[in-house]
Order: C-alpha cells, then sequence, then structure tokens
C-alpha cells in the first residue's frame, strides 16, 4: 500500500500474530495432581516453548463442570469412571487413556497424637481416647480420595470408631491442608501429597495396601474442541520425561 512505510507492514503483522495465537489451554486437574502436574507442565513449556494453565479439584466436581460446559480442553481425573462417563455422555474426545495408578497413605503431622500409634492395629483404642479428636479425609461423595479412604476405613474394621471424628475436605488436597496444619490429627489422603509433606519436614506417613480398597486408576482425556496445545500436553504426559516425574511423585506407573 502507496505511502505506509515497510516497519508498519511488520508491526501489523505481529499484531495479527498475537491475535491468532491460541491462549494457554486450561486443564482440569485431580487435586492429587497439584505438585506433579506443576513440574510436568514446567517441563513441557521447556520442551515446546507451550503453557498450560492448571486447575485443580475433585475429579467429581470437575466431571460436572465440564458437563455443564466449563472451558477446560483436558480432564486429568482420579477416577476412571468420571471420564468414562463423560465420554458416553459425548463431552470427551474418545475416552481417553490411564496416564497413572494412584496410592493411599495415611499422613501424621509434627506433633500429631497419631504418630505414636501404630497404623491400623492401634487406631481403635486411639479414637476412643479424647487426646485424638480428627481424622481428615477428602469427601467421598465427589473425591476418588475420600471414597478409597473410605473404603480402606471398612476393611480394617474401624470406620465405626472413626467415623465421628472424621473432618471431610472438599478435595483430597484440602485434607492434606487439614492434616498438615494440625486442623486434624491425620489424614487418609493421596501418597503423592503425603510425600510432598513428609519430603518438607512436616509429618510421616504410613501406606495403606492397595489391597484395601478399589484401585485408583487415573485416566485422561480432551474434551471436545481442545485445541492443538492441550492436545500436544496430553501426547506429553504419556512421554518418559512425564512418566518420570509422575512416579517422583509417588504415582505408579501406567504401563506402555
Amino acid at each position: 500500500m502507496a505511502g505506509i512505510p515497510a516497519t508498519a507492514f511488520l508491526v501489523l503483522a505481529l499484531f495479527a500474530g498475537l491475535a491468532r495465537a491460541e491462549p494457554p489451554p486450561v486443564i482440569a486437574a485431580a487435586s492429587s495432581l497439584r505438585f506433579a502436574l506443576a513440574d510436568i507442565a514446567q517441563a513441557f513449556k521447556v520442551q515446546t516453548g507451550l503453557s498450560v494453565r492448571l486447575s485443580f479439584g475433585s475429579s467429581g466436581n470437575m466431571a460436572r463442570q465440564i458437563a455443564q460446559g466449563a472451558p477446560y480442553q483436558m480432564f486429568l481425573s482420579a477416577d476412571e469412571t468420571y471420564v468414562r462417563d463423560l465420554a458416553a455422555a459425548g463431552y470427551l474426545i474418545d475416552g481417553g487413556k490411564v496416564y497413572a495408578h494412584g496410592r493411599l497413605a495415611l499422613f501424621r503431622a509434627k506433633g500429631s497424637p497419631l504418630r505414636s500409634v501404630k497404623f491400623p492395629g492401634g487406631f481403635r483404642a486411639a479414637f476412643a481416647e479424647p487426646r485424638v479428636h480428627r481424622l481428615a479425609l477428602a469427601n467421598p461423595a465427589h473425591a476418588p480420595y475420600g471414597r478409597a479412604a473410605k473404603q480402606a476405613l471398612v476393611y480394617a474394621g474401624l470406620w465405626d470408631i472413626v467415623e465421628p471424628s472424621l473432618v471431610y475436605g472438599e478435595n483430597v488436597s484440602q485434607a492434606a491442608q487439614f492434616a498438615a496444619s494440625g486442623s486434624a490429627d491425620g489424614g487418609l489422603i493421596a501418597y503423592s501429597l503425603a510425600l510432598k509433606l513428609k519430603r518438607s519436614g512436616k509429618g510421616d506417613l504410613s501406606l495403606v495396601p492397595a489391597d484395601w480398597h478399589r484401585p485408583l486408576g487415573q485416566r485422561m482425556a480432551l474434551v471436545k474442541g481442545a485445541g492443538q496445545t492441550a492436545a500436544k500436553f496430553y501426547a506429553f504426559l504419556s512421554t518418559r520425561k512425564a512418566r518420570t516425574l509422575l512416579s517422583q511423585h509417588g504415582f505408579m506407573e501406567a504401563g506402555p
């Protein structure tokens, strides 16, 4: 166009490119992934130059939000059922894939009266004493780790004595906060979160036997309409780098 300097065309082209640039997709993820997925997102950015936005919550609540039209582009659930149900209802690109298997752990903060109590053998006597007041777990109604915690307590024959002392987090991350802060004497939470707290010097943990509850197969899938960045992040979750980071944060391998 006559009379317009070449530099002006460059500026206009730059702004046009920025306008077309895809904003970072919002990824809905189970709270058990809070620390692991932050590291994975950083590794993804280093490798690709692309960013994602992470939103954490209970798997059940996030599944409901996706069904209600929340602008998530990918869903990483702590329970396979939520992904399969959303896929069957047509909200996801497909049924997705298992990215990891979770474990349940008992976390006890420094100073907790449960630190000296053998788990699970000493729990019945301990919760009959006035010095033990609260045990935290995620709400079993919509949080997979809360459901697993209830199943484990029932299996161990402790549900009847512990139930009156339970304090529920909206998700497993909040339950971990209750246990770490002293708002509860301990918490049955995701091993990934308990491991982070232990490594930070905030307490100790005991792994709950895996056969005390239903398996915590964690499944991911892309939401219909997901963009290229979300698709690349989905693929990145299956790389050796992402699998190594998940393992370092206490998740079990999903297999080949």
